[in-house]
């Protein structure tokens, strides 16, 4: 008896790939694109010239020759200058106050937090000189204060106050100690070129780990005594991945 012939073999259903899975990305506009990117383009430059010279001193003309844009494009953006400088002012702090939270997020110890913000802020202004700049020029300002390092520095200190970590009397003067010291120290490190310059030389000093030094005696002046003050303040930073960012692509 003949054998039935074989069935033929089938191939498998391909597998889909995951473009085919997935929905499809949406694809930015052109025109949405270039007005999000000449934003950003009018962002920075406001930065950087806000930065060196102070809100007061820059143009809005002078804005938009640094970002080459065209002047009457300035305002499909921006209702004025005071408009891109608070843009500005809430994008820089705001982040820097963002990425904080962020590494900050699994330390308990209202001073271990109280040190690390305080590192950071000088290290960053160290790192980032027109962020420091604009740090000095601006931290005083209604509109810095609330973002940035002033009301982490303040959520900590009251944290630590009615956990009994902190001794201080009153918190809201324990922040303007804590946030002018540290404006003082970048504002030092800024102007002289480094902690470790001719100025400091001749007074016999040394600008060795000045982050390190500033923490630990913001954290005597809240109450810790030498010692652990200084062992915090000298534990391994955590690295801070953040530096000024003017893209707008999410909030556009």
């Amino acid at each position: 008896m003949a054998s039935s012939a074989p069935m033929p073999k089938r191939d498998p259903k391909p597998d889909k790939t995951q473009s085919e899975t997935s929905p499809p990305r949406a694809v930015e506009p052109r025109g949405a694109r270039r007005k999000r990117e000449t934003r950003e383009r009018l962002l920075r430059a406001a930065f950087e010239l806000i930065a060196e010279r102070g809100a007061d001193a820059v143009a809005i003309n002078e804005i938009t020759e640094a970002a080459d844009v065209g002047f009457g494009s300035f305002y499909n953006h921006f209702e004025s200058k005071d408009a891109i400088h608070t843009a500005v002012l809430r994008m820089v702090f705001d982040g820097f106050g963002s990425a904080l939270d962020e590494l900050s997020a699994s330390i308990e110890d209202p001073a271990e937090k109280v040190s690390v913000a305080t590192r950071h802020a000088i290290a960053t202004a160290t790192r980032e000189p027109l962020w420091g700049q604009l740090l000095l020029r601006e931290w005083y300002r209604p509109e810095t204060f609330p973002s940035g390092l002033g009301p982490r520095l303040l959520r900590d200190i009251i944290a630590g106050v009615a956990g009994k970590r902190f001794k201080v009397a009153d918190p809201l003067v324990a922040l303007v100690l804590a946030g002018g010291t540290v404006v003082a120290a970048v504002g030092l490190q800024l102007a002289v070129g480094g902690l470790g310059s001719k100025l400091v030389d001749q007074a016999g000093l040394s600008g060795v780990d000045i982050d390190r030094r500033v923490a630990s005696t913001l954290l005597q002046a809240l109450g810790i005594k030498q010692a652990e003050a200084e062992t915090i303040a000298g534990r391994a930073l955590p690295i801070l991945h953040w530096t000024p960012n003017f893209s707008t692509s999410e909030s556009s």
